[in-house]
Order: structure tokens, then C-alpha cells, then sequence
């Protein structure tokens, strides 16, 4: 990395619509995730592209909730795309299932524990299950699958104690955006984990129940038609209405980098 791309310290962010995304390259959000880890520093992280930033436009409680994390990183390339245009040159994609196993990879070495909470029943075990077998010596605090629908209080209650008594040092997210988001904000107070990270499908990917795209792909700004292709039904909605909204949106407002 060059003098000319190195990120400054401390992390600058990108206001895309409102959204100030975080100018991070992948090794350095892992870094400063580590960081947090080790000063059990509590917060939390977003991964956020076209879908989120589009919702958080429309609800300002979830624009509060992305520009109060510890992190809001570009999943997406547009994010990518639009750092750079904003004079951020070092930004890189910080894509969810690819911090996910950056930092599990981290975690395995440090003896850092996670919890896995979301996704289907059995998902998060599932996932526990493939991580450990990818990491030796990671170390699995525990797995949950909530109810689809709102929890009870009790219920949420219940969740929070069980979480707080594995005593983990992540708490991994899969409730998909902006239900992640949400969870998250809520809960920072009441757990007692360092940082709650919310990387939604990334659970089902690594888990082995959907397929990635190739990274050729990804690289080129098209994942979401092969996700499209892939789950017709419940994306195309999603991006039907938020993808030629937000480039209309960008056009209009064009991103700028943040003091």
C-alpha cells in the first residue's frame, strides 16, 4: 500500500446519502476490530451497500443507528465506488463474509470466542460447526437461532442472558438488514461482548445453504443479479426499488468525504 493510499488514522468516513461509510480497506477494519477486542471496547459493526443505505435514507433512526457504529463498512462496490470518487482512494470492499472469516482467522490465533446468533433453526450451528472445522482452535461460545417473528420480552431477556453467559468476545448477527441493525443498536447496552458484528446472508453462505458469487462477480458490481437469479422472489422487490433509486439519489447527491 502507498503513502498515497494508506487510510488516515483516525478512520475517516464517506457521507453516501446521509450514510457515513466507513474508508476502510479489509486488514484495516480487522485491525481495528481486533483493537476493540483486546480494550474490550464495546460496539458494534455494519456492512452496508445499496439496500442499506437506501432504507437508512428513508428512516432516520436507522441512519442514527449506521453512523453510530464502530464501523459502517463498504459491502458493496457502489460504496466502493462512490469513497473513491469522494477522494478516498485507499477504500477497498469490506464485504460481510469476507470480514467474517478475516476475523474468525484472527480470532482462532488469539483465542478470541464467538457467539452465533440468527439465521434459520440450525443455521447457526451449522455454521459453528463448518468455522471450527475451517479454523483450528477457534473457539465456539455458543448458537442460537431466534424466532422469525419479535421476540417476547422474556424471550429477549432470555436471549441476553444466554448470550452474556458464554461470555463471548464477538457476537456475530444474521438477521439480514435492517433487522441486524436494529438488534443490534438495541442491544449493546445489555451485552456484555466487546462487538456485536451484523453480517447477514453471511451466515447462510458459510454455513454451505447459498451459494457466493465468483469473485469476478463481485469485483464488478453484479453480485446482486446473481443473488437476484438466485432468490427471485424475495430480493427482486429489494432491488427493483432500490437500485435505480439510489443511483437517481447519487447522481443528484454526490458523495464527499467526511472531516
Amino acid at each position: 500500500m502507498t503513502s498515497a493510499e494508506r487510510p488516515p488514522h483516525p478512520l475517516r468516513r464517506v457521507d453516501v446519502l446521509g450514510v457515513g461509510v466507513s474508508a476502510v480497506s479489509l486488514p484495516q477494519a480487522v485491525a481495528r476490530i481486533g483493537d476493540w477486542a483486546r480494550t474490550k471496547e464495546r460496539t458494534y459493526v455494519c456492512v452496508t451497500g445499496v439496500h442499506g443505505v437506501m432504507e437508512a435514507r428513508r428512516d432516520p433512526e436507522l441512519r442514527r443507528i449506521h453512523n453510530e457504529a464502530g464501523l459502517t463498512t463498504p459491502d458493496g462496490m457502489p460504496m466502493v465506488w462512490a469513497g473513491r470518487r469522494a477522494g478516498a482512494a485507499w477504500m477497498t470492499r469490506v464485504y460481510g463474509p469476507d470480514l467474517m472469516l478475516a476475523v474468525l482467522k484472527q480470532a482462532a490465533a488469539e483465542g478470541w470466542s464467538s457467539y452465533f446468533y440468527g439465521g434459520a433453526p440450525g443455521t447457526p450451528e451449522l455454521l459453528a460447526r463448518r468455522l471450527s472445522t475451517r479454523f483450528a482452535g477457534l473457539r465456539v461460545a455458543g448458537a442460537w437461532s431466534p424466532p422469525f417473528r419479535s421476540p417476547t420480552p422474556a424471550e429477549d431477556a432470555a436471549d441476553v442472558q444466554r448470550i452474556n453467559a458464554t461470555r463471548p468476545d464477538f457476537v456475530w448477527v444474521g438477521l439480514s438488514t435492517p433487522k441486524q441493525e436494529r438488534w443490534m443498536a438495541a442491544h449493546r447496552d445489555a451485552l456484555d461482548a466487546p462487538v456485536l458484528l451484523g453480517v447477514g446472508a453471511a451466515f447462510d453462505f458459510h454455513a454451505g445453504l447459498l451459494s457466493q458469487a465468483p469473485h469476478w462477480v463481485q469485483r464488478s458490481g453484479l453480485e446482486w443479479a446473481f443473488r437476484l437469479a438466485h432468490e427471485p422472489r424475495r430480493l427482486a422487490p429489494r432491488y427493483l426499488r432500490n437500485n435505480p433509486a439510489f443511483v437517481a439519489a447519487i447522481i443528484r447527491n454526490p458523495p464527499r468525504l467526511l472531516p
